[in-house]
């Protein structure tokens, strides 16, 4: 199943245009971001091929079978919410039977949980980007040899130095466990190879070190500590910063660089935003995603406020948002029972 096929079918219920368009927020570089509801032909509905969800290649044009769309609608999922709240000027598409799901059925005290909750995450996001773009990593990625250390006096050397300094090679040396000891090793050394040493790894991407026969008689020339909790969490730190770099947003890179707060200013936009569509559900019992404040979201957008002080925006919007809630006439959650009567309702009609 295609976006192609629902439409070339007409299989479409609900189609708009969202994202920064609908919200008022998009500027000339903004992309256009398109969702939309469909159902399924009886034969895949009835049957075992149920498609909840289809969209691009981008993920910039989403569409939700009518049946997944209700059951995010009671959930109060944000990005659904939105949806059906979408202003006049950007539905391109609207299906007479989608009148039978009116917002104000699926508007609910949930919208706390799940706008504010859904907000705090984008806050820890766009903070967890700081690392990347404060630290870059080097595209040559650290061996296991890197985080070993020689034993020396009271203290320790890393082991390239320490081979380096003797002009040793890594592939001539030997190892043995230390008994009763964790990730700690006698450490032998044979110029000639007659003895047959495994080296310390074997492969220059090896996980662990390799251990060696030693013969008896043979004298260690030190003791090796490998420090194998680091060196996994280096691997996994440069699987994701090299996974990131492969797939951000370049212009969003920039603009974060030039602003230089050290954070994603683009999720923090949106962070604030959504507190903000939480505060006014709670206070107001509608949902008007169409901002009023362009102004100041995209200055939060530009990086034209520090991390800190957009911290405490977003506590001060979250108490709000906990004292409108104790006042809200809203319902703790939507009519379930009525929501799907009214989807059995609308599918009655599509397949009849």
């Amino acid at each position: 199943m295609t976006i192609q096929t629902l439409k070339s079918q007409n299989l479409l219920l609900f189609e708009v245009i969202s994202g920064s368009k609908s919200f008022g927020l998009n500027t000339p570089t903004s992309d256009t971001d398109i969702k939309g509801v469909y159902y399924l032909p009886k034969e895949q509905f009835y049957g075992l091929d149920y498609i909840p969800q289809v969209s691009n290649e981008t993920n910039d044009e989403v569409y939700y079978e009518i049946g997944r769309f209700v059951e995010l609608l009671i959930k109060n999922n944000p990005n659904i919410l939105e949806i059906l709240a979408t202003p006049d000027d950007c539905i391109l598409y609207k299906h007479p039977l989608m009148e039978k799901l009116q917002l104000k059925d699926f508007l609910s005290k949930l919208c706390k949980d799940t706008f504010a909750g859904y907000a705090m995450t984008q806050i820890k996001k766009a903070r967890g980007l700081n690392k990347k773009i404060v630290n870059p990593m080097a595209k040559e990625k650290k061996s296991l040899l890197d985080f070993c250390y020689v034993l020396k006096g009271y203290d320790t050397v890393s082991l390239p130095v320490f081979l380096s300094e003797k002009n040793w090679k890594q592939e001539h040396c030997g190892l043995i466990n230390l008994p009763s000891s964790k990730e700690m090793f006698a450490l032998f050394y044979d110029a000639t190879t007659a003895l047959g040493y495994k080296g310390i790894v074997q492969k220059e991407n090896s996980n662990e070190v390799s251990l060696s026969s030693i013969p008896k008689g043979q004298e260690p020339v030190g003791y090796l500590s490998v420090n194998q909790d680091e060196y996994s969490k280096y691997c996994k730190e440069y699987t994701e910063y090299w996974e990131w770099i492969a797939k951000r947003n370049d212009e969003r890179y920039r603009t974060n660089q030039q602003h230089g707060k050290n954070y994603d200013s683009k999720n923090m936009m949106h962070t604030v935003r959504l507190l903000q569509t939480a505060e006014q559900i709670l206070q107001k019992g509608t949902l008007n995603i169409k901002v009023d404040n362009r102004a100041e979201l995209l200055a939060i957008k530009a990086g034209e406020m520090e991390y800190d002080a957009l911290l405490e925006l977003a506590d001060t919007l979250i108490a709000s948002i906990d004292k409108h809630y104790q006042t809200s006439t809203l319902p703790e959650k939507p009519d379930v029972e009525k929501a799907i009567e009214n989807l059995v309702a609308i599918r009655e009609i599509l397949y009849s």
